[in-house]
Order: structure tokens, then C-alpha cells, then sequence
């Protein structure tokens, strides 16, 4: 089978999206089919993907040329966006015949190369696995006028890309119940299939010891019970309840560490400094294989999503935290992703902002009962071996490509 996987990013950027893209490309190659992946020279993190160039291994990876401008401006992050989608419509076009196409959501609408192709060659089978929803998340973030002409626009640009495709992905129902009702043909005729995402299980082995974070020690974080933020701080996420929990928590050996980028980093960073927050650390973005040893260093992780932003975006945060076995402490609305975990697993508490209590209790149960902490701690691993890894999720879009292809 020919397939070919379009998304902006690519490992070894340090993107969640460019490792699953990695991990479902190279799980497909070992099948035998012969994998492309179109994607960018440039990184969700600048320079992470460095002197990389395009590979005629299986998978074939395609880089193309982007000025890499980065996301300082919208007008910067558009320019990027264009090129990209006119080098990869370009490059879709001179591809042979696929058999399936799977396009993510970065950058917006990139899925239309996709159709391009379908109109090109009958047959070809166009799956869309949706990570991000526009013009939601826009919207939602303040970044675009709520129902303004360009949303409007952007919307009749949806319902016309979803009557073209084969099969849609979403991460979790609350994106479906966003969605379908605004999109889908009307008549049912789009199959829909829930996937979350997922790690890779060969990172994080069972028991397995990983070295302790070479930085631990200099960030004071030995003895102390750390709660890990790892990832974007970006316009989804919300902190106001977490920097409240931490004022309370001051004089106890607790320490809120966040170690990523993003638009609310800045937010914080005020935050601690006016408030004068010790027990709060700030960190840059780590490699990713570099994760492992800085969640040894974590006693629970630290999850938060903004009401608005539910069904637009599912965090992605809570694979890898749930591998190394880390109780997980959500801030924010019912029904996502990582809410439906903590119901079905019991592998955190799940809390809505303004709860301050919650959290502060929380955190004070999990350090004196050591006897329920190592439960939790075991519910976490639990529930990644039964549905946040490679193993139980790639086999689930294994069956989603087979029914597109039986005809």
C-alpha cells in the first residue's frame, strides 16, 4: 500500500504531533507499506530540527523549504503556513497514486493537498486526524472576531473539506461533539473514530530505572515533592488556579516546576516574580528523549485546559506522565481526554478552576498517605498500558486504514 502522512512537523522536533506522525509512519513502514511523509524543515521549537533533510528511506521523508519565521506575529506564522501549503500541494501533486492520505491539522486545512490529490487520482482515500479545530481555537483564544467574516469563511471551508473525506480522527468525544454537527453531511455518511494519543511504550518500560535529571540537584528539587508541568503554556491552558495553590503552599516543601514555552509562560513568570513564588521553577523545552529523566525528578503532573477550549484541542501531556506512573492533578472542564482517564482509571483528581482547595488538598493527601499515593501511582501506569501507548492505539488506526481500503 502507498500512504503518505502530511503534518507540519516531524521528529526529531520536540512537537507531540511530530513523534505521533513518527510513530504511526514508521509502525506502517514495518507493515510494508511504502510510507511518505511530507513535512517542514522548520520546528515547533526553533532549530530543534537542525541540518535535517529529506530521507529515501521507508518512510520517505520529504522536507520541504520554509522561511521559518516562527510565531511571533500572525503575520509571520501565515507566511510560514502558505509556503509550506503551497510546496506541499506541489509535492502531493507529483506524487504516484496513494492508496490513503492522512493529514493532521497543522498547519489549518492542510488536508486540502489531500483532496487535490483525490481529484487527481480516483480511489485514493483522504483520513483526517484532527488535532487542532479552526476557526474554534482561534476564536476561543481572541486571536480571530467570533463568528466575524474570516471565521464564517473558514467554517464553509470546513464543510466543504469534510463532505471529501474518507474517515475522520478525533482524540476524544468532546472534539467529536464539536465537529460533527457543524461539518459532517448531514446523512452520516462520515465514519468517525475516536483515537487518543499515545507514547511510545519502548520509552518508558515497565520498572525500567531511568537516570535521575542531571539538573535536579541544581534546581533544589531533591526532597522536595515536585509537581511537573511538561509541554506548551500556550492560549489553551489556564494557571490562575495552580499559581493561587502554590501561594498556599509556600512554606511546604512543595515545588511547582514548568518546563516548556509558550504565550503564557510570560504570564507566570510575572506571577512568581510579584508574588515572589520561590516554589516556583521555570525551564525551557528539553529533548524529548530526555523526558524520562526529568519526570523522575516529579512526584505528580500538572494538567490544565480553559473551559472554552474544550473539544478544540485535547492536551497531550497526559501519555508520557501516565507512563512513568505520575498521579496526575487536572484543572479544567469535564468530559476531555484527560478527565475521562482520571473517571475510568482513578489515576489523579479532576478539578475546575477556581478550586484552589482541591489542589491544596490534593497535594497535602498525596504527600501524608504514602499508602494511597503509591496506588495512585499505580492506576497511572495502569491506564497507559490499557490506552495511552503505541501497542493498544496503533492497531486502532490499523483497522481504520483496513476499512478504507477493503473496497
Amino acid at each position: 500500500m502507498r500512504l503518505t502522512i502530511i503534518n507540519q512537523f516531524y521528529k526529531p522536533d520536540l512537537s507531540p504531533t511530530a513523534h505521533l506522525a513518527a510513530s504511526l509512519a514508521e509502525h506502517r513502514a514495518r507493515l510494508g507499506d511504502e510510507v511518505t511523509v511530507v513535512t517542514s524543515l522548520g520546528g515547533y521549537v526553533p532549530a530543534s530540527v537542525d541540518k535535517q533533510k529529506s530521507k529515501r528511506d521507508n518512510p520517505h521523508i520529504h522536507r520541504v523549504w520554509t522561511p521559518q519565521l516562527g510565531k511571533g506575529s500572525v503575520l509571520k506564522r501565515c507566511t510560514d503556513y502558505g509556503i509550506f501549503y503551497l510546496l506541499t500541494l506541489f509535492r502531493l501533486i507529483r506524487l504516484p497514486r496513494q492508496d490513503v492520505i492522512i493529514s493532521l491539522t497543522t498547519p489549518p486545512y492542510i488536508a486540502w493537498a489531500g483532496v487535490v490529490h483525490k481529484l487527481l487520482h480516483r480511489g485514493t482515500k483522504l483520513l483526517l486526524w484532527n488535532m487542532d479545530c479552526y476557526p474554534e481555537l482561534a476564536e476561543r483564544s481572541e486571536k480571530l472576531k467570533e463568528h466575524g467574516r474570516l471565521a464564517q469563511f473558514m467554517r464553509v471551508m470546513n464543510r466543504a473539506l469534510f463532505r471529501r473525506l474518507d474517515h475522520l480522527v478525533c482524540l476524544d468525544t468532546a472534539m467529536v461533539d464539536l465537529l460533527c454537527p457543524q461539518y459532517a453531511p448531514k446523512d452520516g455518511s462520515l465514519p468517525v473514530t475516536v483515537i487518543p494519543n499515545w507514547e511510545d511504550a519502548s520509552l518508558f518500560p515497565a520498572d525500567a530505572e531511568h537516570p535521575r535529571w542531571e539538573k535536579a540537584e541544581a534546581l533544589g528539587l531533591n526532597g522536595r515533592f515536585v509537581v511537573l508541568y511538561l509541554g506548551n503554556m500556550g492560549f489553551g491552558h489556564r494557571f490562575e488556579t495552580v499559581i493561587e495553590a502554590a501561594e498556599r503552599l509556600r512554606e511546604e516543601r512543595v515545588t511547582f516546576l514548568f518546563i516548556g514555552g509558550g504565550t503564557r509562560w510570560e504570564m507566570v513568570e510575572r506571577a512568581k516574580a510579584d508574588r515572589k513564588l520561590d516554589n516556583i521553577i521555570l525551564h525551557e523545552y528539553v529533548p524529548k528523549e530526555q523526558t524520562p529523566s526529568v519526570m523522575t525528578a516529579a512526584q505528580c503532573a500538572l494538567i490544565t485546559l480553559r473551559d472554552r477550549i474544550l473539544g478544540v484541542m485535547s492536551p497531550s501531556k497526559l501519555h508520557s506522565n501516565l507512563a512513568m506512573g505520575l498521579p496526575v492533578v487536572y484543572v479544567g472542564p469535564e468530559t476531555c481526554n484527560v478527565d475521562d482517564a482520571i473517571r475510568d482509571y482513578g489515576c489523579g483528581v479532576s478539578l475546575r478552576h477556581g478550586d484552589t482547595d482541591g489542589v491544596v488538598a490534593f497535594i497535602r493527601k498525596m504527600i501524608s498517605d504514602g499508602e494511597a499515593y503509591a496506588e495512585l501511582r499505580r492506576r497511572a501506569r495502569q491506564a497507559f498500558d490499557a490506552a495511552y501507548n503505541d501497542g493498544t492505539a496503533l492497531p486502532r488506526f490499523d483497522a481504520v486504514i483496513a476499512s478504507l481500503t477493503e473496497d
